[in-house]
């Protein structure tokens, strides 16, 4: 089940693969996100010292979380892969000029997870061909509707 999804990721980046990731939450982030205060639209994925981080992903934080917790909404949270995943990815980015995105927050047997996609960025004629294709999808669906009445 999606919490968020980033939809700009679809349209400036050709996703070339998928890796689902646990994320290192503290526990008012995991309340705030499942009451749907959380946005990946900024959000980027880095990797620092063999180790892969989701950053700008923005989680607000609820108005009951107790008064002593001060929280930072764009905090850097580390993603966990496993190794073979991790040496994989740090090999496509630093050689073949990769760039790894967050796609989406979702559910999986109650964990928050982070899919990230190892993405090529698209130019600006492919970004056109992306908007042609969905309005003349768009166009076709509104005919089909418009037949069956």
């Amino acid at each position: 089940m999606s919490i968020v999804d980033n939809k700009k990721a679809f349209f400036d980046y050709f996703i070339e693969e998928r890796y689902e990731a646990g994320i290192v939450l503290q526990g008012w982030e995991v309340k705030a996100i499942r009451a749907g205060k959380a946005q990946i639209k900024e959000a980027y994925v880095i990797i620092r010292n063999g180790e892969i981080f989701l950053f700008g992903a923005h989680i607000s934080a609820l108005t009951s979380t107790s008064t002593h917790v001060h929280p930072e909404t764009t905090r850097t949270r580390k993603l966990l892969l496993n190794a073979a995943e991790i040496a994989k990815l740090i090999g496509k980015v630093e050689r073949s000029g990769y760039t790894l995105m967050p796609l989406n927050l979702h559910y999986s047997r109650g964990r928050v997870k982070c899919e990230i996609g190892l993405a090529k960025g698209k130019k600006q004629h492919d970004k056109r061909e992306t908007e042609k294709n969905r309005d003349s999808q768009r166009q076709i669906q509104a005919a089909m509707k418009q037949h069956r009445r």
